[in-house]
């Protein structure tokens, strides 16, 4: 039995007296104590070789697994520098950097606690999730608005584009409104760097456009991107999870900047994602992607954006009619209501196998035409 822990020197020094003065048998001595011999013996060993009683670490006097304190001291140095970065990201950064023997991330995560450098997640955080993405990069971007935020003069709404397959950040832009001319302007610059994609996703509403209104409503922006052969979805109503890998991305850059720093102004604020987003696509490693970088997966498109919109061309057995100034078009005697975005541009009417009508402007997609309601209704073909 071990000592009574609230009397642990005064028992053992008094154990000790008893025991040099012989008065009772060794055994029974121990007995009253409540130790063993084998412990009496030690105690009376220490006491005559001049020994502290007190308990002694039991730590060994070698470490030989023990991380080296320069390794130790990197591990720190990258919290810091990264503080929402945990042990599997920190792992990986010193195996990138050619670190030998990089400690294993559950190892990481003591030291980084030991420091007190480790924080508990905040609620929501974690967790895993059933992932899709397209199998090759530009097959889809995903593009929104992160929410606005004051600045010390004015506002910022931060434009971004993500690559589906990759999560390389294709824009990151510092706007001072969410109006279309200020997207395309942000367009065209990433269009002449990257190239087209295949398809973008939006949200509904304005800019992007508003499929699910009376009309397919599409807007000034959506035209433009399907002239230039881009295929335009829309996200479905209160379902922010279609775009969830952009969602995730401004979380990301909500936690790791937008919460660090008090931003001025645009171009400071436009100095800061610029920093911020080359980290977020060659050093910071994405858990998604087996801890690798964006960079690492994505490469630019082959089909380049054009000097000039191609011509608008339909098939010899299309009805093609144009869109009037009010967004209304009229086919055999019917007015169908489409967009005011769409003034003056040519749709397409075009029969389908199962004799049904459907309109097209360019290669999108509008609807089934109903003659008699005169309406054109959203339907996948």
């Amino acid at each position: 039995m071990p000592w009574r822990e609230h009397t642990t020197m005064s028992e053992r020094i008094e154990f000790i007296q008893l025991a040099k003065q012989a008065s009772l048998p060794f055994a029974e001595l121990c007995r009253r104590f409540g130790i063993s011999r084998k412990t009496g013996y030690k105690w009376l060993a220490r006491a005559r070789d001049g020994q502290t009683l007190a308990d002694q670490s039991r730590r060994p006097l070698q470490s030989p697994a023990q991380t080296p304190a320069d390794l130790e001291a990197k591990v720190v140095a990258l919290r810091q520098r990264y503080p929402l970065w945990g042990g599997r990201k920190i792992a990986a950064l010193l195996a990138r950097a050619g670190e030998q023997d990089v400690p294993a991330p559950s190892t990481i995560t003591h030291i980084l606690r030991r420091h007190g450098l480790l924080h508990d997640r905040t609620s929501g955080e974690g967790g895993r999730y059933q992932r899709f993405e397209h199998e090759a990069p530009n097959h889809l971007w995903q593009m929104d608005f992160k929410g606005d935020f004051a600045l010390a003069r004015g506002r910022c709404y931060p434009l971004t584009v993500l690559d589906d397959h990759s999560r390389f950040n294709v824009v990151l832009q510092a706007r001072s409104n969410m109006q279309a001319d200020s997207v395309r302007t942000a367009l065209i610059a990433a269009f002449e760097r990257y190239g087209l994609p295949v398809r973008m996703n939006m949200d509904n509403g304005s800019p992007w456009g508003s499929p699910s209104a009376p009309g397919q409503s599409l807007s000034q922006l959506s035209i433009w991107l399907i002239r230039l052969g881009i295929a335009v979805s829309f996200s479905r109503p209160a379902h922010p999870q279609t775009n969830g890998k952009d969602e995730r991305f401004h979380r990301t850059l909500k936690a790791e900047l937008l919460q660090r720093e008090v931003i001025r102004d645009l171009n400071h604020a436009q100095r800061l994602f610029d920093d911020w987003r080359s980290c977020y696509n060659t050093v910071r490693p994405h858990d998604s992607l087996d801890l690798a970088v964006p960079a690492s997966r994505y490469r630019p498109s082959e089909r380049p954006y054009p000097a000039a919109l191609p011509p608008i061309e339909y098939a010899a057995g299309d009805e093609v009619c144009y869109v009037g100034w009010n967004g209304e078009m009229k086919w055999r005697g019917r007015k169908f209501k489409v967009s005011n975005a769409l003034k003056d541009l040519p749709v397409a009417i075009r029969q389908q196998e199962d004799g049904s009508y459907h309109a097209f402007f360019c290669h999108y997609h509008m609807g089934k035409v109903d003659r008699k309601l005169g309406t054109i209704q959203r339907q996948k073909l």
